[in-house]
C-alpha cells in the first residue's frame, strides 16, 4: 500500500511580512540595482527619461573633470548622483512591491508536495488500486483518497463524502465537506482528507493545477498593465514630451538673452537636465508599477486570487453588484423567530411541544427552535433516552419530522402536509391557522405547523436571518454609486420581503441561469460594469459574462474556470471587500498622480529663477523661497524630487485609506489633500533641504 506524504508544518502556516521587513528590503535593494538595464527601464517611459539624464550628467562629470564642463565638476557629480538615486528609488519601490508578491508565491510554492497517489483501475470504491507518483497523473485518471492522505492534484469527487482540511490554502482551520455531485465536489491538490474516503476524477494535468495558477497569478513580475494604467502611462509620456520640448527650447532662449544683453552666462545642459527631471511627473512615474503590483498583493492578502490586474482594476470601476441571497445577504440557515399558537393553545405550550419535536433534529432549523424555546420560556432540554423516545427524521415524502413517545406522536412540518396528517387522524384543522400560515409566508418566512397527537398547536416561524451590518454596507455602496441586486431562487413575495429588510436596490426572484445571464447583459448594455459571485456549474455562464466574477474555492471547477477571481475562503460577502480593494487601488493611483503633478509647481519657483537669473535678473522676483544660491536651489529641487519617492512608497504599497463616499466628494477630497498638499509640501521640503545644504556648506 502507498501512503501519501504528510504536509510539513510550515505548509500550514503563513508568515505575515511587515512593509519594510528585512526579508523584503534586502532583496529589493539588490533588485533595484539589477533593474538598471536599459530594457527594464524602457518599460516606464518617464523614468527612462530620468535614466538617460543620469547617464548624460555622469558623462558630463567626466568631461568637467577633464576641464571642459559647463559647470563645476562637484555640482555636476552631485546632480548625477541624485538622479541615479531617483532611478534607484523608483526601482526599489517596484522591487519591494514585487517582493511581497514573490513571498506570497513562495509560500504557495511550499504547499506543492510530491505525493504518491492511489490510481483506481475502475472508477469505483473498493476496486483495485495501484501506487503512482502524483506527477504522473493525467486528466481523466481516477484516484482514491482516504483519511490522512494528501490530495495529489485537482479533481472532481465522483463518489463518497469526506471531511477535508484546506487550511494550507485558505488559512481557515475549520474542515469542509466534499462530496460527489452538487456544488461542493471540487477538491484542490495539497489539501488533506481528514475522514472517510473520496473517489476523485483528475480534472487537470500536472503544471495546470489550481495551485500552479495561484503561483503564477501572484507573481508580480508577470503582471500585465491594465487599460487604465496604459492610458495613464500615455498621459505621462505626453506630459514628458511637452516638458522635453519646453526644456530644449530654453537653451536657445538663454543664448539669445546673453547675446542681447552682452553679459551673463547661458544656462548649462546639466541644469536643463535637472530642470527636465524635476518638471516631468517622476513621482507617479516611479510609483505607478508598484501601485498595481501592491493592489494584486492586497487582494491576495484578502485570500482572493485575481487572474489579472485588469480584474482588480475592474473591481474598482464596478457599479452593479449581483449577490446571492443565501450565505451572502442572509446567514444561509433559517432560524426560528417566533411562536404563533392556535386558538386555545398558550404560546409557552406551543414552544414546549415544538422543542420536544426538535430535540433530536440536528439541522440548523431544528436547533434554533430548541434555543428559541429556551430563551423565551426557559424551557430546558430533555433527555430523549429517558423518555424512551423515537426520533422520526424528515422525509421528502411526508415533509414532516418529529418524535414518538410511546403512542404519542409529535410532528412538525409544512402546513399542507401537517393538515393532511391531522385530517387523516380525524382531528380538526383550525381555519385561523391557515391565516397565520399565510401571514408568515407573506413576510418572506417559512411556516412550520406543530401538532401533538393530532391536536394542532400552532406555527413556528422560520426566518432567513439577514446578516448584521449588511444593510449599512449596502448603504455605503449606494453612496459610492453602486447598485446592489439580490439574486435568489425564492418566490417574488419572499424575495421582496428579504430585499426590503436587507436594503438592496433591486432583486431577481426565481432566478435561473438564463435569467442571471440576461440580467448581466442588460446592465452591460447600459454601459455598466457588473460583479457577481458564484460557486456552481449553473453559475458558470453568468460568471463568464460578468466583468468581475468571483468564484468560490469550494465550488465546482467550471465555476472557478469561468471566474476571473477565486475566493479561497469561499465567503460570498468577500465581493464587497474585493470592490473596496479595487477602488482603493484606483484612489491611490489618482491621489499620487494629483500629488505628482501638483508638486511640480514649487520646482518652477526653485529652478527657473536659479537657472535664468543670470540672464534675466527680473526672474529674481520668482524666488519666493529665498533660496541660498542658484546651485543650492537646483540641488535642493533635485534632492526633494528623489526623496519624495521614498516617502510615498508606504502609501503606494498600503494604498490610500478607503472611504465609502461618492465620486464628487472623493474628487474634492483628492484635490484638497493631494492637490493642495502637493503644492505646499515641496515649498517646505525644498526650503529645508536648502537650509541644510547651506548649514553644511555643501553648495
Amino acid at each position: 500500500m502507498s501512503q501519501a506524504l504528510p504536509l510539513p508544518p510550515a505548509a500550514t502556516t503563513r508568515k505575515t511580512l511587515t512593509l519594510f521587513d528585512p526579508a523584503l528590503v534586502k532583496p529589493a535593494i539588490l533588485d533595484a540595482v539589477m533593474k538598471l538595464g536599459p530594457r527594464t527601464q524602457l518599460r516606464s517611459p518617464v523614468m527612462f527619461v530620468v535614466y538617460v539624464g543620469s547617464i548624460l550628467t555622469t558623462l558630463m562629470y567626466f568631461q568637467a573633470v577633464a576641464g571642459k564642463g559647463d559647470a563645476d565638476s562637484g555640482f555636476i557629480l552631485a546632480i548625477s548622483i541624485w538622479l541615479w538615486f531617483t532611478v534607484l528609488f523608483a526601482n526599489f519601490a517596484e522591487a519591494l512591491a514585487e517582493g511581497r508578491s514573490k513571498a506570497q508565491a513562495a509560500s504557495l510554492r511550499g504547499l506543492k508536495q510530491t505525493v504518491s497517489a492511489k490510481q483506481l483501475a475502475t472508477p469505483k470504491y473498493g476496486t483495485t488500486w495501484l501506487p503512482i507518483p502524483g506527477a504522473d497523473l493525467r486528466k481523466g485518471n481516477t484516484i482514491l483518497v482516504e483519511a490522512g492522505d494528501v490530495i495529489p492534484i485537482d479533481g472532481e469527487v465522483i463518489e463518497g463524502v469526506a471531511s477535508v482540511d484546506e487550511s494550507a490554502i485558505t488559512g481557515e482551520s475549520a474542515p469542509v465537506i466534499r462530496e460527489s455531485g452538487g456544488d461542493f465536489s471540487a477538491v484542490t491538490g495539497g489539501t488533506r482528507v481528514l475522514s472517510d474516503w473520496l473517489v476523485v476524477r483528475v480534472s487537470v494535468n500536472p503544471g495546470e493545477t489550481f495551485l500552479d495558477r495561484m503561483i503564477s497569478m501572484v507573481e508580480g513580475a508577470k503582471r500585465q498593465k491594465t487599460p487604465n494604467e496604459i492610458a495613464l502611462t500615455i498621459l505621462l509620456v505626453a506630459l514628458s514630451i511637452v516638458f522635453l520640448v519646453v526644456t530644449v527650447t530654453l537653451l536657445p532662449f538663454s543664448l539669445f538673452g546673453v547675446a542681447a544683453a552682452g553679459a551673463g552666462k547661458p544656462v548649462g545642459v546639466t541644469v536643463l537636465i535637472a530642470l527636465l527631471v524635476c518638471l516631468i511627473p517622476t513621482t507617479i512615474g516611479a510609483l505607478l508599477s508598484s501601485i498595481g503590483v501592491a493592489g494584486m498583493s492586497r487582494m491576495m492578502g484578502a485570500n482572493v486570487i485575481a487572474t489579472s490586474g485588469r480584474a482588480v482594476e475592474a473591481a474598482g470601476d464596478v457599479d452593479v453588484l449581483m449577490l446571492d441571497k443565501t450565505g451572502t445577504i442572509t446567514l444561509g440557515n433559517r432560524q426560528a423567530a417566533g411562536f404563533f399558537p392556535a386558538p386555545g393553545v398558550a404560546e409557552q405550550e406551543l414552544a414546549d411541544v415544538a422543542q420536544l419535536a426538535s430535540l433530536a433534529d440536528e439541522t440548523p432549523e431544528g436547533r434554533s427552535i430548541v434555543v428559541l424555546a429556551k430563551q423565551r420560556f426557559n424551557i430546558r432540554e430533555r433527555d430523549m433516552a429517558s423518555l424512551q423516545a423515537s426520533f422520526i427524521p424528515f422525509s421528502a415524502n411526508t415533509r414532516m419530522s418529529g418524535v414518538d413517545i410511546g403512542a404519542r406522536q409529535v410532528r412538525k412540518g409544512a402546513a399542507d402536509s401537517v393538515k393532511k396528517h391531522v385530517e387523516a387522524l380525524g382531528m380538526p384543522y383550525p381555519l385561523e391557522l391557515a391565516r397565520t400560515v399565510d401571514d408568515v409566508s407573506r413576510r418572506g418566512s417559512t411556516p412550520l405547523v406543530v401538532v401533538d397527537d393530532g391536536r394542532v398547536m400552532g406555527v413556528v416561524e422560520l426566518k432567513d436571518i439577514v446578516k448584521g451590518g449588511i444593510r449599512e454596507r449596502f448603504a455605503e455602496l449606494r453612496r459610492m454609486g453602486i447598485k446592489t441586486v439580490m439574486i435568489t431562487g425564492d418566490n417574488k413575495l419572499t424575495a421582496a420581503a428579504i430585499a426590503a429588510e436587507a436594503g438592496v436596490d433591486d432583486f431577481l426572484a426565481e432566478a435561473t441561469p438564463e435569467d442571471k445571464l440576461k440580467l448581466i447583459r442588460s446592465y452591460q448594455a447600459e454601459g455598466r460594469l457588473v460583479a457577481m459571485t458564484g460557486d456552481g456549474t449553473n453559475d458558470a455562464p453568468a460568471l463568464a459574462q460578468a466583468d468581475v466574477a468571483v468564484a468560490m474555492n469550494s465550488g465546482t471547477q467550471a465555476a472557478k474556470e469561468a471566474g476571473n477571481m477565486v475566493d479561497l475562503d469561499s465567503n460570498p460577502t468577500k465581493l464587497l471587500e474585493i470592490v473596496e480593494i479595487g477602488k482603493q487601488m484606483l484612489m491611490t493611483r489618482g491621489s499620487l498622480t494629483t500629488f505628482s503633478i501638483a508638486n511640480d509647481i514649487a520646482k518652477y519657483f526653485a529652478i527657473i529663477p536659479a537657472a535664468f537669473v543670470g540672464t534675466y535678473p527680473q526672474l529674481k522676483s520668482l524666488d519666493v523661497m529665498r533660496l541660498t544660491s542658484p546651485d543650492s536651489a537646483i540641488m535642493s529641487a533635485v534632492i526633494f524630487n528623489a526623496l519624495i519617492i521614498v516617502v510615498l512608497i508606504p502609501l503606494a504599497l498600503k494604498g490610500v485609506r478607503y472611504r465609502a463616499i461618492g465620486a464628487a466628494a472623493l474628487l474634492r477630497r483628492n484635490i484638497f489633500i493631494y492637490g493642495v498638499g502637493g503644492i505646499v509640501l515641496p515649498f517646505i521640503g525644498i526650503k529645508l533641504i536648502d537650509m541644510l545644504l547651506s548649514a553644511l556648506h555643501l553648495v
